[in-house]
């Protein structure tokens, strides 16, 4: 995948994920903008990038307001003369189930992960729009978002409005030549080692580099960092000017296309539908198959 001569900016790239979509984007040719809160994280990613070849410049800001966005388009523009791409997957956690979550707790993961991408995602609209060369915009939203998790109301509602901004997104922005997806990745990170079922074979893989086994990359869906970059890239680059509005996932040896919301079960009633009327039809009727809810439990590891 050639991205020479196109210009990106990944937000929270200092670490993790973040970081493997630069790299992977500065492989491929583009000049990368690099973010984080950390100054050090910063320094030492652009010097990574550099040393392999690459292109890159650092913006410490603190994903989430207007002035942190500006920013970062201002620095891809006053450093490498355009924006073509952005990649919105600066976040933090803050994990509570719902009676122990606290204003601040849901207030600061909404402000960087749906707030910091619709703020980022504006700058770079514009500055796009401006351009008339059309653009990327790759949103980073989580399978939290699509299927709900435990004690994550925050980060889940955050990923779903995520996937939302991007339907929308790719309506407003089609005319202008700007594509808007979601990418909805799973990977082995910090995260994914606190999981018990993954813990132990993600420790053995990263102490030895043996693969992650096929049980992991085919069935969980989960591999590395380089694993979800290919997606990423591909979305960044001209070959995806037909993609727009999507919500994909990735991770290990599985590519999916996510369903949007739809009605599954329809009925109806003369007049409209009572309460008695709703619960007399529910058992056999729109409610017979209901949906499922959270993301499935790890499968333990055969003996």
């Amino acid at each position: 995948m050639d991205l020479h001569g196109k210009v990106a900016v990944v937000t929270g790239s200092g670490r993790g994920l973040g970081l493997g979509y630069a790299q992977a984007l500065a492989a491929a040719g583009a000049a990368v903008v690099i973010n984080d809160v950390d100054q050090g994280a910063v320094d030492a990613a652009v010097a990574m990038i550099t040393a392999a070849g690459g292109r890159a410049a650092g913006a410490v800001a603190a994903v989430g307001d207007s002035a942190a966005a500006e920013e970062l388009v201002d620095t891809a523009v006053r450093e490498f003369g355009r924006l073509d791409v952005l990649v919105t997957n600066a976040g933090i956690l803050r994990d509570r189930v719902l009676w122990k979550m606290t204003d601040d707790d849901f207030d600061d993961v909404v402000r960087v992960h749906l707030r910091g991408t619709f703020t980022c995602a504006r700058a770079a609209a514009v500055r796009m729009r401006e351009q008339g060369t059309g653009g990327r915009l790759v949103l980073i939203s989580s399978p939290a978002g699509q299927r709900g998790n435990f004690g994550q109301t925050n980060y889940a509602a955050a990923k779903a409005g995520i996937v939302a901004m991007a339907r929308t997104w790719a309506m407003e922005l089609g005319r202008s030549g700007v594509t808007v997806n979601a990418v909805v990745p799973v990977a082995a990170t910090e995260m994914t080692k606190t999981i018990p079922a993954f813990a132990p074979v993600i420790g053995e893989a990263e102490r030895t580099g043996v693969p992650l086994p096929d049980r992991l990359r085919k069935d969980e869906g989960l591999g590395t960092v380089e694993d979800v970059a290919g997606l990423v890239t591909f979305l960044a680059s001209d070959a995806s000017e037909g993609v727009t509005g999507q919500a994909i996932g990735i991770g290990g040896d599985r590519l999916a296309l996510w369903a949007h919301p739809k009605e599954k079960a329809v009925a109806f009633a003369d007049g409209g539908w009572s309460a008695d009327a709703i619960a007399a039809q529910w058992p056999d009727g729109v409610g017979a198959e209901p949906e499922t809810y959270g993301i499935p439990a790890p499968k333990a590891p055969e003996a």
